[in-house]
């Protein structure tokens, strides 16, 4: 018989953890951030002009909604939409070019170059779109980075906007409501927003006086100057974690804020386990740094902070199943305002630890996938890096590279955590990750490697400084690369 003493301890100490969670962190639990809390009064005297820009892989079927609900913004400055297709195979290319022929104007098709070494698809389209950005007559003062699975309300672009410009903030992203229709979607996506903000209180985040830093990367709001400084999307290009690398980047460049929003939601169903399991597993490990020292200790602080109290108040006695009947009871008090936000039942706050276990369970997979070598996995492609590895590339210089011409469609040019003192906290966060990554440290620091080279119609007009408007005629069926406009690495 294991002897009551160190029980006692453990459910002290994991009472203490609750005590410590709901008093000092932030206040994370209240979900108190949200972007109908404390607007400005009214919107700036000019409305900066803003280009969405949208990577897209496969997602033919969400394309009509997103981009109808992007085109359908009521903002009353310059705003236009760029579509990057990263090579996807399901018809989303032709469809976005079927909708750009109707949006009078507003929406500019671009098909993705091959991914290179060294990069996420979904940052090397993004790349891509903000090199059009850029490269439009007059450069957008802010760059809207969603995914094409994002739906908008009518106003939901000018609140953005109007809180950028009231807070001179370089980065305004919101986290994008989840659906939560399906059996799988009400038990565990609540928890997934829950932990998110656990490991990235949202208060010190949007604290100056704070190094901590995240974003939801299906909402992101962000000056295009400041990105330019912080060194663009390349200077995350490996980062599966994409949206909290480059809050940790941006905020070195003035301050974001980052909420919860009712306006901004997904339209992607999760309506099996076995799909959240997917989208968890397919980062869990890279936010643990691909450390198997990491993630033991991280399954032993997730025992000890979610499953040690309820098993001690089931099955214990005396003052320890006491002292962890109260910490379940604050477990559940925690996790209660977020399950009110998404609808849910009373009856899933006491039942987080459960939950908790299923996360487990998914980081558990994400590391299995890993040293089977399919870490990363995501619409076909591996794409998972160990974190020690050096970035393949130094950023390959595209602003002007990408000419009017073969692989372009497009519509008509638009007319228009802690003080600064103490350490660093945990820099990449997945959108609603675990809280597996409760242990993960400092953020790394990529090395420089190979030299990208480009040859052929892009390296002409790079080494021309095209200046070119990228949107000058359109092209209807772009012809197949030649080997001679193709991406290849060389040394330096």
């Amino acid at each position: 018989m294991i002897p009551n003493a160190p029980i006692t301890a453990i459910a002290l100490l994991a009472l203490a953890i609750w005590v410590t969670l709901l008093v000092a962190r932030g206040g994370f639990w209240r979900c108190a951030e949200r972007d109908d809390r404390d607007e400005p009064a009214a919107g700036p005297l000019r409305w900066p002009s803003v280009v969405a820009v949208v990577p897209a892989r496969n997602e033919a079927d969400m394309l009509a909604h997103s981009l109808g609900s992007l085109l359908g913004s009521e903002y009353p400055g310059p705003f236009s939409v760029i579509l990057v297709d990263d090579n996807s195979d399901d018809g989303t290319l032709a469809l976005a070019r079927e909708l750009a022929a109707r949006a009078a104007g507003r929406l500019t098709v671009v098909a993705g170059t091959p991914l290179p070494v060294g990069w996420t698809g979904k940052l090397w389209a993004m790349h891509q779109g903000i090199a059009r950005a850029e490269a439009l007559a007059a450069a957008p003062d802010y760059l809207l980075l969603t995914d094409a699975d994002i739906g908008y309300r009518p106003r939901a672009l000018q609140a953005l906007v109007q809180r950028a410009e009231a807070g001179g903030l370089v980065m305004v992203s919101l986290m994008a409501k989840l659906r939560c229709r399906s059996r799988a979607e009400r038990a565990l996506i609540p928890a997934f927003i829950f932990f998110f903000q656990m490991l990235y209180p949202f208060a010190w985040v949007n604290r100056g006086d704070t190094r901590t830093a995240a974003a939801a990367g299906g909402c992101m709001l962000v000056r295009r100057t400041a990105l330019a400084a912080a060194g663009g999307v390349a200077s995350i290009r490996d980062a599966l974690i994409d949206d909290c690398a480059l809050a940790a980047r941006l905020k070195q460049q003035g301050p974001i804020w980052l909420g919860l929003t009712e306006r901004v939601s997904s339209l992607r169903p999760y309506p099996s386990f076995g799909d959240i399991r997917r989208m968890v597993a397919r980062s869990a490990y890279a936010q643990l740094r691909y450390s198997p020292w990491i993630l033991a200790g991280t399954v032993a602080a997730l025992a000890l902070a979610y499953l040690a109290a309820p098993l001690i108040a089931l099955l214990g006695s005396g003052v320890a199943q006491a002292l962890a009947t109260v910490a379940w009871i604050l477990m559940a008090v925690a996790f209660w305002p977020t399950v009110r936000f998404y609808r849910g039942s009373p009856i899933w706050a006491p039942l987080l630890p459960a939950i908790a276990a299923i996360y487990l369970g998914f980081t558990l997979d994400s590391a299995r996938e890993h040293m089977r070598g399919r870490g990363g996995r995501w619409k076909g492609r591996t794409q998972a890096l160990p974190a020690e590895s050096p970035s393949p590339l130094h950023e390959p210089q595209l602003r002007g590279a990408l000419p009017p011409g073969p692989n372009t469609s497009f519509g008509t040019e638009n007319q228009e955590d802690r003080p600064r003192g103490g350490s660093a906290g945990p820099r990449l966060a997945l959108q609603g990750e675990p809280a597996a990554a409760l242990l993960r440290g400092a953020s790394r620091n990529p090395a420089s490697g190979p030299r990208l080279a480009l040859q052929g119609e892009p390296a002409a007009a790079a080494r021309g400084g095209a200046s070119r408007n990228p949107a000058s005629a359109p092209i209807e069926h772009p012809p197949r690369h030649s080997r001679a406009s193709r991406w290849r690495t060389r040394g330096p």
